[in-house]
């Protein structure tokens, strides 16, 4: 991986949406809701706060997230889709 976030950011892989509802029926692509969920593939070494204490990161490498909605910026490195969020924009760890 040729991508190391800065500061508080991390780099994660969304995971692919659900294809069939709870009872059984399949989504189409068009219907697909945007993925929620997705797994850390880096993490930036952590945010230096205003009395110059470093701040560690919570997240690491491999961890499951939730995320909000619309949170983050897309990227695509070496043809993959990723996305650039701040480490304030993960709701959970699952």
């Amino acid at each position: 991986m040729k991508v190391k976030p800065l500061a508080d950011r991390i780099l994660v892989k969304p995971l692919d949406a659900e294809e069939k509802t709870a009872g059984g029926l399949y989504i189409p692509d068009n219907a697909k809701e945007k993925p929620q969920k997705g797994e850390v593939v880096a993490v930036g070494p952590g945010k230096v706060a205003e009395s110059g204490a470093k701040i560690e990161m919570t997240v690491k490498a491999k961890d499951k997230i939730l995320y909000g909605k619309y949170s983050g910026t897309e990227v695509t490195v070496d043809g993959a889709e990723y996305l650039i969020m701040r480490e304030s924009d993960v709701l959970a760890i699952v």
